[in-house]
């Protein structure tokens, strides 16, 4: 006998159906975790040690959560919290060939990429710090970005390096930064001519150009009286030529202050260099060799939150560095509403359009850059227009549409 289907029984059927699995609310997103890797890093007076701060921070600003990896400026390793920035400074000995200088002890970083986990190592350099950042960060299948402060041009002094040997030096620089580099998943420098030098000196991945940026909100044409902003200084209330940055020999002070005689044959003017460096007692004994030693003021290291009045109490900024790969000093001076004078020589040319917002001479060219000065101390008109010029070419370089462009890099090579 073929039995049909039962129906369901009243017990079954009274079975409750199971509700809906409730969904989670949203699971909250970790900010993006940065590490950043350098060899030099405040209170190292130097351009990128300033940019590599300003990057870290301003990362922050943005909600980043930010670590840099650095040498330790008194030798012990230690983690120390900067604002909102994590900084792990690693053991360190003194340069030999500079003892004013650290550098950090060879050491695998495994171990901190492996506790800071970064979605991004971003290394500003190919020397002891940068290279074992990459090294490390190759082994943890970390994304690399790298970008280029570096130039030959400003290692030789501190490594003593004759004149004659300095092409080879070069070369050898250049071919070690290159095996370095090219591990990297995006390389960035400053200017388009900083990544035209990486291409010429053989580089084959390609270089983005990423201003280094400056805080337009702080460097503005300020509202004090220069000489108010002179007295700040103990300063002369004079005609004022102002250099900001280290003073070694690539930035070849020596120009400016053998200009000097041949301003000072029709006005009393006054060059004030901001920085400390190796070539200060050099540079002092020139300017009273030459006769020229009151009209020449050394401030020294003048606090970044001093800077603002700094070039306040200028009339012109004077650039005669020839290894600039930006100049984040002339860029802050521009923003102040400063004209510059400015050698002729690798990125200056991209912030200083002569005839416009100041002017360019030829690297040597000492009388030629004393007729450039002069033409802007006699001219008060002329300092105006070429000193407003100078703030419009500036603001170009806001530092947070720098950071933007970071933050979107760090996107890109995200796995």
């Amino acid at each position: 006998m073929v039995m049909s289907p039962a129906a369901p029984s009243a017990v079954s059927s009274a079975v409750p159906v199971p509700s809906a699995v409730p969904v989670p609310a949203s699971l909250p997103v970790r900010p993006r975790r940065v590490l950043i890797a350098t060899d030099t890093y405040p209170p190292d007076v130097n351009g990128a040690a300033y940019f590599t701060h300003r990057l870290a921070q301003g990362l922050a600003g943005r909600g980043n959560d930010v670590h840099v990896v650095c040498a330790s400026d008194t030798g012990p390793a230690r983690t120390e919290r900067d604002g909102d920035v994590t900084v792990h400074r690693l053991r360190s000995a003194p340069l030999l060939v500079h003892p004013s200088m650290r550098v950090s002890l060879p050491a695998r970083l495994d171990r901190l990429i492996a506790d800071v986990a970064p979605d991004v190592v971003h290394t500003q350099g190919h020397f002891v710090v940068g290279r074992a950042a990459i090294a490390a960060a190759r082994r943890g299948d970390v994304p690399v970005v790298a970008t280029n402060h570096f130039m030959p041009d400003n290692l030789f002094q501190f490594a003593h390096v004759p004149g004659r040997f300095r092409d080879r030096a070069g070369e050898l620089a250049w071919r070690d930064f290159n095996r370095i580099f090219s591990r990297a998943d995006r390389i960035t420098t400053p200017t388009r001519t900083a990544a035209g030098l990486l291409s010429g000196k053989g580089f084959a991945l390609p270089v983005e150009p990423v201003s280094c940026g400056i805080d337009l909100s702080r460097f503005r044409p300020a509202a004090e009286p220069k000489s108010r902003a002179r007295a700040a200084f103990g300063l002369p209330d004079r005609d004022t030529v102002l250099f900001v940055g280290r003073l070694d020999e690539e930035k070849r002070l020596d120009e400016l202050i053998r200009a000097l005689p041949y301003i000072l044959n029709g006005d009393d003017v006054q060059l004030v260099l901001v920085g400390t460096g190796g070539q200060r007692a050099t540079l002092e004994r020139l300017a009273r060799r030459i006769g020229v030693g009151g009209h020449v003021t050394f401030l020294g290291f003048v606090h970044d939150e001093d800077l603002p009045r700094a070039y306040a109490a200028a009339d012109v900024f004077a650039m005669p560095g020839v290894a600039e790969l930006q100049s984040i000093a002339t860029l802050e001076a521009m923003a102040t509403g400063l004209p510059v004078v400015a050698a002729d020589a690798m990125a200056l040319p991209h912030l200083v359009r002569s005839g416009e917002n100041g002017y360019l001479y030829r690297p040597g060219d000492v009388q030629g850059l004393a007729r450039d000065l002069t033409s802007l101390i006699t001219s008060p008109g002329l300092r105006s227009t070429m000193g407003a010029a100078s703030r419009a070419i500036a603001l170009t370089h806001d530092h947070q549409a720098s950071l933007a462009r970071f933050e979107e890099i760090y996107r890109e090579v995200a796995r």
